[in-house]
């Protein structure tokens, strides 16, 4: 076995195992590395595809498939697999996943939405089994809850979730050691319940008020940018600096995270949550009490005991999410 250090968590790929890619599919970049008993390597980053043609993401992929494994000097044609951990939703064309992302298709809540494109879907599944004998395609959230279950936090948990606070917001949930996937692999979409019907708060999706378009990481410059904190590594060092407006608009963006947490906790009766995503990796400190403040001490009988701690993984999980898809 060889072992792969994430954050201080190590985690071992099989000697001789082959080669898989590994690709993590955000609303802001796509990110491609190859695992093999040498470990994660070859890892290749760019803004997510969103012009021209609904497969722009497929074939950006697909090239930066090759981009990756020329870097770990591995030949294309000895990829056993591909694990594709995307942002979701997903909708079932054939039998075969195309996303209709909120983040990346802009033909979901149309041109005030501003994204490039008139896409109500974009191809994924199809273009990359046309090239890769094996692909499994997850919701990032999804994947990011089996890595933590098997290398991270949530390790010898059967009743847990995984959260990520990023450009947008996504969940992944396990009940009774199962992991839940829905129809068309959308269980978890939490993102997109309703909390508010705050106007100013669009969401990729269409919907008004929904709690990624209140609280995900660009509903933060959408909505406060007119008074000057222009995305959320602005808002966080103004409060961090003691700006009063700054800090209320985080403990705001926190009750709505820590009600949806809250919500989630005792609707499934979970023991622990482990978080991430760049919003919340990056300010964990800050926002962590403050989340936790949602869920101690209410409603005891069903909160007594639910954890919520930072993804084990850290910066790592986006990588492990994909690898976690296909390492057997």
């Amino acid at each position: 076995m060889n072992p792969i250090v994430a954050s201080d968590t190590v985690i071992e790929i099989p000697v001789g195992s082959a080669p898989v890619a590994c690709v993590d599919i955000g609303g802001t970049k796509v990110a491609v590395s190859v695992a093999d008993e040498r470990g994660v390597r070859g890892k290749v980053s760019e803004p997510t595809a969103t012009r021209g043609n609904n497969d722009a993401l497929a074939l950006q992929i697909i090239r930066m498939v090759g981009q990756s494994c020329a870097a770990a000097q591995v030949r294309l044609s000895d990829i056993a697999a591909v694990g594709v951990s995307s942002c979701g939703p997903f909708v079932m064309r054939e039998g075969l996943i195309e996303l209709a992302a909120p983040n990346i298709c802009g033909g979901m809540a149309g041109t005030a939405r501003g994204l490039p494109n008139e896409w109500k879907t974009a191809l994924l599944e199809a273009p990359l089994r046309a090239q890769f004998s094996q692909v499994r395609v997850e919701n990032d959230a999804i994947g990011a809850l089996e890595a933590e279950r098997r290398w991270g936090a949530l390790q010898g948990m059967d009743h847990c979730a995984y959260v990520t606070w990023s450009t947008g917001i996504g969940t992944g949930l396990c009940v009774d050691g199962r992991i839940l996937r829905g129809k068309n692999g959308n269980a978890g979409h939490a993102g997109h319940t309703y909390v508010s019907d705050n106007n100013d708060a669009l969401c990729g999706c269409g919907s008004v008020g929904d709690v990624e378009g209140l609280a995900a990481g660009n509903a933060i410059a959408r909505r406060f940018s007119a008074e000057g904190y222009l995305d959320a590594a602005t808002l966080f060092a103004a409060a961090y600096a003691g700006d009063a407006r700054a800090v209320a608009i985080i403990d705001d963006l926190c009750r709505v995270m820590g009600r949806t947490l809250f919500n989630m906790a005792i609707t499934l009766d979970l023991q622990r949550i482990a978080l991430g995503g760049s919003v919340f990796w990056h300010h964990r400190d800050y926002l962590l009490p403050r989340l936790r403040s949602h869920i101690s001490g209410k409603l005891r009988a069903l909160t007594d005991g639910v954890e919520l701690v930072p993804a084990g993984l850290g910066e790592r999980l986006g990588d492990c999410a994909a690898l976690a898809l296909v390492l057997r």
